[in-house]
């Protein structure tokens, strides 16, 4: 017979070496182990050498199989699916993968967003660390990152995120266009709040004017580059200087009466290039 010798420690006997190799290959791990598996190494390769046994001897090949499975390590190959290079979610097969990421595609390309998805194979001798997750619930977290985007692309203007509303409204008083007690329609967006309330920045950006400004009353420009620049009018305080860097929800000012101004609020104004635009395409839709 053949005496298995592992790391030094004799193991048990087999018959046939070639048969048992086969067996190693074959038989060492269960169909439910291999199902992701990529491969295996055996970390500590058996030796075999010829002895005369008494012929009651019995080979117990069993159990040197868990011996040998005992020294090996399992890879496993999981897919990663990406999103605008991102890891989000991970499937167990090829297929699966290219599914989701095709239907998904779909849904990008009808939503006119700029997301880029893709499949990176991920190789681990973790698999429970990868979290594999169902088709549905793949699918339903990109959608949720789809609608976001939508979000975005309907709050930017030329490229720039207008990601936050500067107040909390108690209502709008007037609205861009009003001709109501003006002589020409209105070029900003008035909210109304109580004397105080915090205004915040609408988006990322650099405090280009902040003092007092003819009938706008205390003034705060912020310049968000790509010709986008937001007005805060008729404020009862200014928190904010010239040069200034400010990120969307940076507190900036107080709403007031400042100025030409019949009430408190918050005269909001968004400009293109020079050109008025309508915040309410924007903010406060």
């Amino acid at each position: 017979m053949y005496k298995v010798i592992i790391s030094n420690n004799e193991i048990g006997y087999i018959e046939n070496i070639e048969e048992f190799k086969t067996k190693i290959n074959t038989d060492l791990y269960s169909e439910e182990e291999k199902e992701f598996m990529a491969y295996y190494t055996i970390n500590v390769e058996p030796e075999y050498k010829t002895v005369f046994v008494d012929k009651k001897t019995n080979s117990d090949e069993t159990e040197i199989l868990n011996k040998i499975k005992e020294n090996s390590t399992i890879t496993y190959l999981a897919y990663e699916i990406t999103l605008n290079n991102e890891e989000k979610a991970y499937v167990s097969t090829i297929e699966e993968a290219e599914q989701i990421v095709e239907e998904m595609k779909q849904e990008i390309e009808n939503e006119d967003v700029e997301m880029t998805l893709g499949i990176v194979q991920k190789y681990t001798e973790d698999l429970d660390s990868l979290k594999l997750s169902e088709k549905e619930e793949v699918e339903q977290n990109i959608n949720t990152e789809i609608e976001k985007a939508v979000e975005i692309k309907e709050s930017s203007i030329n490229g720039v995120v207008l990601a936050t509303k500067p107040v909390k409204e108690t209502y709008i008083s007037s609205r861009y266009g009003d001709t109501v007690d003006r002589n020409s329609g209105h070029k900003g967006l008035d909210i109304a709040a109580p004397t105080g309330t915090t205004i915040v920045a609408c988006g990322d950006g650099t405090i280009k004017y902040a003092g007092w400004y003819y009938g706008y009353g205390n003034l705060i420009i912020i310049d968000h580059g790509n010709g986008v620049e937001t007005y805060y009018g008729h404020c009862s305080k200014l928190y904010v200087s010239k040069g200034d860097t400010v990120s969307a929800g940076d507190k900036i000012g107080a709403v007031g009466a400042t100025g030409d101004a019949t009430g408190s609020h918050l005269h909001l104004e968004i400009r293109l290039n020079g050109v008025y635009i309508n915040p309410q395409k924007y903010l406060y839709k």
